[in-house]
């Protein structure tokens, strides 16, 4: 194993290096053992530089000012939907999942990750979309107590549910992205640090992330660039990653009430955004800084005219509702804002009533027009509120995905 130091390149932040590794490799079926021999062989894995004690280098005036704004909007949008009495908060969190998990070329109808989340039958996309929505739960509880176990855990709420085998820890073998050939790490497009490496460089990057003396957008780019640089998970490093940066707009009081769903601005250009994390590899910070700006002022433009289509919605259900003030069907207007997709069973338990009463608040809003059954069964009915769900599915719509785009 040879090593090379990090080299400077004006920049003023120091590149990866490589290090060559050897790949024994194993013969897996329908594979020759000629094609064995030739994946065999050393090959280059990444060598991130420690960054805990690095000071972010001079940017150009305009990205500076550009990522002052965007803390300053964010900070805005996060008191201005926060002191709205309404659910918005779990419907932008849903919205930001939904768009990490798309950045993967995850998609699902808004309908599918609501049935998804209501435990019924719905597609492999839906399921890991919620998934996600819990990573996202997790890192914002546990924002304060950022440190290497979180984010750890961060993952786990992702794939616990598909894939419970790559959960519980730091990932123990060599992953490389894109490329290859065979079964090995030869001539991919990027091979992330060997595996040893990768707990010391989680603590330093937890030290950075923790730091508390550099400009907030600045950092949480960095430090996601770094984490998708380090790769410390066999699967589920960009959700992951993505998670990390609400974690940390909580932790630096940037956003205090709502998730902003950043991810939702970087799905407009994916592009940029994986070309952001190139040029931070060689060195260059200011790309994914420009590129966390512009994804947050397109989060916060489009969760703006998300947040207005819901406040319409609802105000048009006050108005055709037929239901009495304090009953079930009244109090259920709420719940449809955050859980747009429900049964008796779910009502009873968020409202505190019995099932019968639910089901009765529930046939009034049908008759209504507000809600509307999901197919013909007789039994464990299901009902969806389709204004909120064509409003999320117009937000997912407006972050659509730029030609050409790839995955991390």
């Amino acid at each position: 194993m040879s090593s090379h130091p990090h080299p400077e390149n004006g920049r003023g932040w120091p590149t990866i290096a490589f290090e060559s590794r050897e790949w024994l490799g194993e013969r897996h079926s329908g594979q020759s053992r000629r094609a064995m021999l030739r994946a065999r062989g050393p090959y280059q894995a990444a060598v991130p530089p420690l960054i805990s004690e690095v000071a972010i280098p001079p940017i150009a005036d305009e990205t500076s000012i550009s990522a002052e704004d965007a803390v300053i909007e964010l900070a805005r949008f996060d008191g201005e939907v926060g002191s709205i009495a309404a659910p918005f908060s779990a419907i932008l969190l849903r919205s930001e999942s939904a768009a990490s998990s798309e950045i993967e070329r995850l998609t699902a109808s808004s309908k599918s990750i609501a049935l998804a989340e209501l435990g019924r039958r719905s597609g492999d996309n839906s399921r890991l979309i919620v998934g996600n929505v819990r990573a996202m739960e997790a890192a914002i509880e546990m924002a304060e107590e950022l440190d290497g176990a979180t984010i750890i855990a961060m993952q786990s709420e992702i794939l616990r549910d598909d894939q419970p085998e790559h959960t519980g820890g730091w990932r123990t073998e060599q992953v490389w992205i894109g490329g290859g050939f065979g079964n090995s790490p030869h001539n991919a497009s990027f091979v992330p640090p060997h595996h040893e490496r990768v707990p010391g460089l989680m603590s330093d990057l937890v030290a950075f992330a923790r730091r508390t003396d550099l400009p907030a957008l600045p950092q949480i780019a960095i430090a996601h660039a770094q984490f998708e640089t380090i790769h410390p998970f066999p699967d589920g490093n960009g959700r992951t990653g993505r998670a990390l940066v609400q974690a940390m707009l909580h932790r630096l009081g940037v956003t205090r009430n709502v998730t902003v769903p950043v991810s939702a601005g970087l799905l407009r250009d994916t592009r940029g955004y994986f070309d952001a994390l190139t040029a931070y590899r060689d060195g260059d910070v200011e790309p994914i800084i420009r590129e966390f700006a512009r994804a947050s002022a397109d989060a916060i433009a489009n969760g703006r005219e998300l947040v207005q289509q819901l406040g319409t919605v609802r105000s048009e259900w006050e108005r055709a509702t037929s239901a009495r003030s304090g009953s079930a069907g009244r109090r259920l207007l709420d719940v449809l804002q955050r859980q747009p997709v429900i049964d008796a069973a779910l009502v009873a338990e968020l409202l505190g009533v019995t099932v019968a009463n639910a089901q009765s608040g529930i046939d009034r809003l049908v008759r209504d027009g507000i809600l509307h059954q999901i197919g013909s069964a007789s039994r464990n009915r299901a009902y969806a509120a389709r204004e909120v769900l064509d409003a999320l599915d117009a937000f997912a719509s407006r972050a659509k995905r730029a030609r050409g785009s790839r995955g991390v």
